[in-house]
């Protein structure tokens, strides 16, 4: 069921989840479905109505660093990845990074894949917050079924779990648009990029490590085939490569669309009713990475059979932008 975020229906999503429920919400980056993080049950049932590998870990949602001290032990950090804690949090938190921090004994292994790590953040959009007040600490991956797109939208969040969450809150269409950021303190290392850019964690604490593809996550979103449409999705360098053949096409900007259309002798009006999305018309990256699920998602209702996406420019939010879409092209279909 779908409700209006309201005091009452906080309270109510609140007492859901404190018996064990779970409840998809906004936050400033997609929906997440959301689960008591200390109690287990409430944890495979995330799981179980996902269709979630056990192996993946959850990002615990906490309010305030008070809530990160009880899922985390912050004091075996190394006492340089403590100082980055203290700079990052000061500087980023609430907000949309995760930070990989030692686990808590007292929160259950199945949180973080049984993993001694656990990953954590604290979210921005006030209504997240206020129901993390009201019913603790959340297991909160995002609201969708496993491997397939990312909600941005209420609507989403039905279309793919149906009645799986005993409540979902709308909060209208999500900020950023793509999940956040996840960052290893110790090497340090981006885990997963995200809505958070490399380049203002770099300004904040220096340079990151580089590391390859493991084979066993230690945070979620490190899987290389992910957040994929229901159509093959192909991801070009540019849009010169996309051809004229009736499928689906996802322009970074309105110039490539141009240029495109020119190419082809083509006008808008020749392309409908074909499924045609341009991520932000001036080229604005932050306007992309909020579109970028919300478009997909129409290509899924257009029943669409093949989609070919214009990779980004690099850089910033660009970096998290063409990771989702890679990683939505590496789908075997």
């Amino acid at each position: 069921m779908i409700v209006e975020i309201t005091g009452a229906s906080l309270d109510r999503a609140a007492a859901i989840l404190k018996s064990g429920g779970l409840v998809a919400f906004p936050t400033e980056t997609v929906y997440g479905l959301g689960g008591d993080a200390f109690n287990p049950l409430a944890l495979a049932k995330i799981f179980a109505a996902k269709e979630r590998p056990f192996f993946d870990p959850l990002i615990v949602h906490v309010a305030d660093m008070e809530g990160l001290e009880e899922a985390a032990d912050t004091d075996a950090l190394p006492p340089l990845a403590r100082e980055r804690l203290t700079i990052l949090s000061a500087r980023f938190w609430p907000g949309p990074l995760t930070l990989v921090l030692p686990r808590r004994s007292r929160l259950p292994g199945l949180a973080s894949s049984g993993l001694p790590s656990v990953a954590v953040r604290i979210p921005s959009h006030p209504a997240a917050r206020e129901l993390i007040r009201r019913a603790g600490a959340l297991a909160a991956p995002s609201a969708n079924r496993f491997g397939r797109l990312s909600p941005v939208r209420a609507e989403h969040v039905a279309e793919q779990l149906g009645d799986k969450a005993d409540l979902v809150l709308d909060g209208g269409k999500t900020g950023f648009g793509v999940e956040s950021t996840v960052l290893d303190l110790c090497a340090p290392r981006v885990l997963r990029p995200g809505g958070l850019a490399r380049e203002a964690i770099e300004a904040a604490i220096g340079p990151l490590a580089d590391g390859p593809f493991q084979a066993a996550p230690s945070s979620p979103g490190m899987l290389k085939s992910h957040y994929a449409p229901s159509a093959p999705l192909v991801l070009c360098p540019s849009s010169e490569e996309f051809p004229a053949d009736g499928s689906a096409l996802l322009f970074f900007s309105g110039s490539s669309r141009e240029k495109w259309l020119a190419r082809h002798a083509m006008t808008p009006a020749s392309l409908r009713p074909l499924p045609v999305r341009t991520l932000s018309e001036t080229g604005d990256i932050a306007e992309a990475a909020a579109n970028l699920f919300d478009m997909l998602h129409e290509f899924d209702r257009s029943g669409c059979t093949r989609i070919y996406a214009e990779r980004a420019p690099g850089g910033g939010l660009g970096e998290a932008v063409n990771d989702r879409l890679s990683r939505a092209a590496a789908v075997e279909k």
